[in-house]
């Protein structure tokens, strides 16, 4: 091999293997934090007891059925469909966003970025409103982490927590009403500020995805909703999910998301260790009384929202503040949630040289919205409680 050839391999392994890191980094903070722990508790038969099989199935059969949907581009075309019946800026960004929101209710937040962020810079590259690609992405991003708090499956602290404490669903819906609905309007209020400039779409046709496959596949995801709902075990929601894509769609498993999966059984491991030292025990269960909500929302910004709903949990029973903290606690830092990190890697492709104006107006849009409903939080409990 030419010489000179070597050195521009070896550096573009290195830049595949700096990229993987990256886009893996709450994956290996995880196990980091699962095998420190571990010196201090050794493994033993009472580990089998850290890991809610319940929600790991229910993610898993989401993320399956989502991805054979995705190979059909069911939710492209629709979309699409959204998107297209609207002519000015103001009401793309008012598609855009809101088909975001309302989709991670269904298809939890980071698959809902990962579906509609790729279309948004279609959308708005097509309409020459590439400076707008900014704040759409921040919108997006506010809207798939506030979006999907409102249902137990649209985001995956929520399937976490509302498993943990055995949570009904009426109740579920009760506590999440109020900040959903705040969101909404604070969401609703800043796409409003866009100009509603003319615009043309020329985007290219997508074709029906098939009509029977996609009938299934909704019924499949039916299926695995059930496993929140607790309608049927979630053993036979696996074999039945699984059975089926494999048949039918048997390429959406390259494409399931692993990394949160393993993800969740790091934080498990990492938990369930932590509850078992009682110097941190005692610590945590002191600092979490005081106030889970706010405890709750400032670990979000330090080690993301799905790890913090796992931890605290263990020690506090107030269900219902910890469950608030952890869904708008994913507003702020951009490792507040995995979406937002998701977010920030999509910006990165289109535009590295604007990162820093990204970061600046995705902490100005996020910390105003975060304070506004903490506040909001707080005044509902003078109210009505």
């Amino acid at each position: 091999m030419d010489a000179s050839v070597k050195p521009s391999l070896k550096h573009r392994y290195g830049q595949l293997l700096l990229g993987a890191l990256k886009s893996h980094i709450v994956l290996l903070v995880a196990i980091a934090a699962a095998l420190v722990t571990c010196i201090f508790v050794p493994p033993d038969a009472a580990y089998a007891g850290y890991f809610d099989l319940s929600t790991l199935s229910c993610l898993f059969c989401t993320l399956l059925v989502v991805n054979a949907l995705k190979q059909r581009h069911f939710f492209e075309w629709l979309a699409v469909q959204i998107v297209t019946a609207f002519g000015n800026m103001r009401r793309v960004t008012f598609a855009l966003v809101f088909v975001t929101y309302f989709g991670s209710m269904v298809m939890a937040n980071d698959m809902a970025l990962v579906t509609f962020l790729p279309l948004g810079y279609f959308v708005l590259s097509s309409c020459g409103q590439q400076k707008y690609t900014a704040f759409v992405f921040v919108m997006q991003n506010i809207a798939a982490n506030l979006g999907g708090m409102l249902t137990p499956f649209g985001n995956p602290q929520n399937l976490y927590l509302y498993s943990y404490y055995a949570i009904g669903a009426g109740e579920f819906f009760s506590i999440m009403a109020l900040p959903f609905a705040v969101a909404f309007v604070l969401i609703a209020g800043a796409c409003f500020a866009v100009k509603p400039l003319p615009v043309k779409l020329e985007t290219q046709p997508v074709a029906a995805p098939p009509v029977w496959r996609t009938v299934v596949y909704l019924m499949l995801f039916v299926l695995s909703v059930m496993i929140v709902f607790r309608v049927i075990p979630y053993w036979a929601c696996l074999i039945a999910v699984t059975l089926a894509v494999l048949i039918l769609e048997p390429r959406a498993f390259l494409y399931v998301d692993y990394g949160l999966l393993l993800t969740f059984c790091a934080f498990f491991v990492f938990s369930g260790n932590m509850a078992r030292i009682p110097a941190v025990s005692a610590f945590l269960s002191a600092l979490v009384g005081f106030s889970p909500l706010l405890v709750g929302t400032a670990s979000c910004q330090v080690i993301s929202n799905v790890p913090s709903s796992v931890l605290l949990s263990r020690f506090t029973a107030d269900y219902r503040h910890l469950l608030i903290a952890v869904n708008i606690g994913g507003l702020g830092t951009p490792v507040a949630s995995l979406a937002s990190l998701i977010t920030l890697g999509e910006y990165r492709k289109h535009d590295p040289k604007g990162t820093l104006r990204y970061l600046g107006l995705f902490s100005l849009i996020n910390f105003s919205c975060l304070a506004v409903l903490i506040g909001a939080s707080y005044l509902n409990d003078l109210l009505f409680f």
